[in-house]
């Protein structure tokens, strides 16, 4: 989707100490940086699973209230379970995640494994209890997967195109979600019992999934590496060499000579500001970087090599990631406003089933036509997330993120309308769609911002706790609503909330750190 042009440097260019300017943006006349392998090989991931899921999710409003008869607070309660019990897990995972040292992976793994295993379950169970075990425990692998798979597509991606890599990601995670529900759909029309097809043909594709991710997914320390590969061909950085012209340092790894140095790591620091540091203190030569003293050090690897005696020390290896480091992240105000205001406007986002069945009741969508009601709201999200995504990067995410639900407001506000008819459905659904494209992808990227790289899985997990308890919250508030005074009141309710949190939001908004902290504190 993104194409990288890795060839695009002169190579008799003379190396020069780029500015803080021109170092945050490429080079005329250069293409975009690539998104990373990593990005394409989770959203892959993400796509077969959503089709497994969204199958499920999208029968299972109707199948819950219409085949087993639960009343709306019975359902506000599964489907509060369904949407908000992962965030019991997800800083589990995040901070399993983080102490494993790159452990992201197979974290990950664990928790598309368990939602699989889940799929099959619900052809037993038929009363409350029982399918609330089996969406909690569905539900408990959805949270220790996500703040693992958001740090990978965090880690392998570079600030610069941090929001494009999220959107890109969710763009692929829709497309699952896109046609999970047509399939669905289509296996109720063709089978006899089309609710335990739809749960077997659901717990296959899942397994594919699985499969996939365990094949073709690299773990957090090879993501990282890719991102600064993928960073270095796209902005068309020059690396000084400790050799000479046209050798990498990343090649050789070694200290090329008396006193010489090969380039840093993607990302280290310099003291010359072109990649290079003099072992004795005496200036480096820009054209080289060879220096002047008897030790100099060796960048890729991050040690110290010497000619003689008396050379510095490596750099001391970073303090392993502890859940109290994760929980000290609140300290800092621009994630603690992040996650506050994601907590605040979770308070009222009503879930998409209740959604869906408003729409149904009040706009008179036929049973049949039910499972496919998700595909609207997929659609607008698959062609809204990748644009969003770059207008977030360009104009300031979280202005994208407030216009989301600025977007959910006004959904809300046709479902109270007079107006009726396909159209009004479509503008719904579409509106909908924009509120997940606006603030999915993007709420992680700005969280991303502000999280070390050592903690950035539990940082985003900090965040995703919050909202999701916060939705989990409304959904038995809805429910309980509806159950005492209809669905008119309870929506209206939740539109003003809505409004209120959105308005505190804009008040609280983050301040972006103007040095991004990439070490534990």
């Amino acid at each position: 989707m993104y194409v990288a042009d890795s060839r695009a440097v002169a190579p008799e260019a003379p190396a020069t100490t780029p500015s803080a300017d021109s170092a945050a943006r490429p080079r005329a006349g250069r293409r975009r940086a690539a998104v990373a392998p990593t990005v394409l090989a989770l959203g892959t991931v993400s796509l077969i699973t959503d089709v497994s899921s969204e199958m499920v999710t999208a029968v299972l409003p109707l199948y819950l209230v219409a085949g087993l008869g639960l009343s709306p607070l019975g359902f506000g309660l599964l489907d509060g379970i369904y949407n908000g019990f992962s965030a019991l897990v997800r800083l589990v995972g995040g901070h399993l995640a983080d102490r494993g040292g790159g452990r992201h992976k197979w974290v990950a793994g664990a928790g598309y494994a368990l939602s699989a295993a889940c799929k099959p379950l619900l052809l037993v169970a038929q009363t409350l209890t029982p399918i609330g075990l089996v969406l909690a425990a569905d539900r408990t692998g959805k949270g220790l997967r996500t703040a693992p798979r958001d740090a990978l597509i965090s880690l392998s991606s570079t600030p610069e195109n941090r929001g494009r890599a999220f959107g890109v990601h969710r763009a692929m995670d829709t497309a699952g979600a896109l046609l999970g529900p047509l399939v669905a759909f289509l296996i109720l029309r063709a089978t006899v019992d089309g609710y335990d097809a739809v749960f077997m043909v659901s717990f296959c594709v899942a397994v594919v999934g699985v499969l996939v991710l365990v094949l073709f997914v690299p773990g957090g320390a090879a993501a990282q590496a890719g991102a600064a590969r993928v960073s270095d061909t796209g902005a068309g950085a020059v690396r000084p060499s400790g050799t000479g012209a046209g050798v990498r340092p990343s090649d050789t790894g070694t200290c090329a000579g008396s006193g010489a140095m090969s380039g840093p790591a993607y990302g280290s620091r310099s003291e010359s500001g072109v990649g290079s540091e003099s072992g004795s203190g005496a200036e480096p030569d820009p054209g080289t970087g060879a220096g002047a003293g008897a030790g100099a050090s060796s960048g890729p690897a991050g040690l110290e090599c010497a000619t003689g005696a008396g050379a510095p020390a490596g750099p001391a290896p970073a303090p392993r990631p502890t859940l109290r480091a994760a929980l000290a992240l609140l300290h800092r105000p621009e994630l603690r406003r992040i996650a506050v205001c994601a907590l605040l406007l979770g308070l009222a986002t009503v879930s998409d089933s209740f959604v869906f069945l408003l729409l149904q009741r009040r706009l008179g969508v036929p049973d049949r036509w039910f499972a496919l009601l998700p595909l609207g709201t997929a659609a607008a999200f698959l062609l809204l997330a990748v644009p969003l995504g770059r207008l977030a990067d360009r104009t300031g995410r979280w202005r994208v993120f407030v216009g989301g639900h600025g977007a959910l407001l006004l959904a809300y506000a046709l479902l109270l309308s007079s107006w009726q008819g396909t159209a009004a459905a479509c503008a719904v659904l579409l509106l909908h769609g924009g509120f997940y494209a606006a603030t999915d992808g993007v709420l992680m990227a700005a969280a991303s911002d502000s999280v070390p790289t050592e903690l950035r899985s539990s940082g985003l997990a900090l965040v995703q706790t919050g909202q999701a308890l916060a939705r989990f919250v409304c959904s038995l508030g809805f429910g309980a609503a509806w159950t005492a005074w209809g669905d008119r009141t309870a929506l209206t309710a939740s539109a003003v909330l809505l409004a209120l949190c959105a308005v505190l939001a804009l008040v609280l908004r983050p301040i972006r750190p103007s040095v991004p902290s990439e070490g534990l504190v």
